[in-house]
């Protein structure tokens, strides 16, 4: 059930991830699944230690919690896009 709830929660954050950086036309659902469980689990292991709070994945949710995930999100965007592009956008 945990996995379920990682990947939905992951989806919303991906979505609302790729609406902040203008991505959003360019990726479909599965993309937007893709980077919020791993913007989720870069910020889970990353930044929750330096700000506090539990990761997504360890089934707590809170609004700590979502928040350091979009920012994980948003941060692999910038990366990617900065690779891709050359300006984080």
């Amino acid at each position: 059930m945990n996995i379920i709830l990682v990947i939905v929660i992951g989806g919303i954050i991906g979505w609302i991830a790729s609406m902040i950086m203008r991505t959003d036309a360019q990726q479909g659902i599965f993309m937007n699944i893709v980077v919020g469980v791993v913007g989720s689990l870069l910020a889970g292991f990353i930044l929750t230690p330096f700000l506090g709070g539990v990761p997504i994945t360890s089934g707590n949710l809170s609004v700590s919690s979502l928040l350091i995930s979009l920012l994980g999100a948003v941060v692999l965007l910038a990366i990617v896009n900065m690779v891709r592009r050359g300006t984080p956008r």
